[in-house]
């Protein structure tokens, strides 16, 4: 992927946000290339899942505004967002553990096509052929069948994603999405990421702490501290950067051992 491509799926220009006399966010102006898996990393507290919250409408920016495909969604309810084509996954995963794991994106699926209020008693068999082909998508149509409430945590995670994508979204919005993975399932869970990135070229911003991860699929990475965007760039441009290597990882004693994944 050519990550100097000049079009946008997501811009952001002067977004921020306080509560009282907190200033949680400041300023951010930044872009989402179509095609692109942007990385948005920095420690705890830097607002990064306030920023997430915006994007998706959960939460009011104080001042700026954030464009989709050239349109104005800043303000609009989540929902709406939503239909305009964008998905989230969350860092705690939320599935019906009482349905089955095709029910899931069934229920996805039926949600999207708008017939909530239609769906009894004919729901299981509406739209299987889609959900049967996400569930192969993420690898997981062997467990089609199974019980949400018994599937293993990676599992949940894939299915999580399955369900994000079944509104065929431009953007995806992945909120810490290998937390509480093991190292092997979180590469896998990324990779997997990175495969639907390039076959169904849509966008991903994610967040992140496992700088594995960061570095081994980020094609850009964007770093924020205390609200504000301090660096911008490449994994080896954000390798190199001394107020990274300071602020977020305390003198880049973390970036010096990860030159594997450039």
């Amino acid at each position: 992927m050519n990550t100097q491509q000049a079009d946008s799926v997501l811009k952001v220009t002067g977004l921020s946000k306080s509560f009282g006399g907190l200033q949680a966010v400041s300023n951010l102006n930044f872009d989402v290339r179509r095609g692109e898996l942007l990385a948005l990393i920095g420690p705890n507290g830097a607002g990064k899942s306030t920023c997430f919250n915006m994007l998706m409408g959960q939460l009011k920016a104080t001042q700026g505004d954030v464009f989709l495909r050239g349109e104005k969604i800043t303000g609009m309810k989540p929902r709406k967002i939503w239909r305009k084509g964008v998905g989230r996954t969350f860092q705690i995963t939320g599935t019906y553990q009482s349905m089955t794991v095709i029910e899931n994106v069934q229920m996805a699926l039926i949600s999207h096509h708008k017939k909530l209020f239609s769906i009894r008693p004919y729901a299981t068999r509406l739209y299987r052929t889609e959900a049967m082909q996400l569930l192969e998508l993420v690898g997981m149509s062997a467990q089609a069948e199974r019980a949400c409430a018994i599937l293993a945590y990676g599992d949940l995670k894939r299915l999580e994603l399955a369900i994000a994508l079944s509104h065929s979204p431009s953007l995806l919005l992945m909120d810490e999405p290998t937390a509480g993975m093991a190292p092997k399932e979180r590469i896998n869970l990324m990779q997997l990421t990175a495969d639907i990135v390039e076959e169904r070229d849509i966008s991903v911003l994610f967040t992140e702490h496992d700088m594995d991860v960061v570095f081994a699929h980020a094609h850009r990475i964007m770093v924020l501290n205390r609200g504000e965007l301090i660096a911008n760039g490449t994994v080896e441009e954000i390798r190199s950067d001394p107020m990274v290597q300071e602020v977020y990882l305390g003198g880049g004693s973390v970036f010096a051992n990860e030159s594997s994944h450039a």
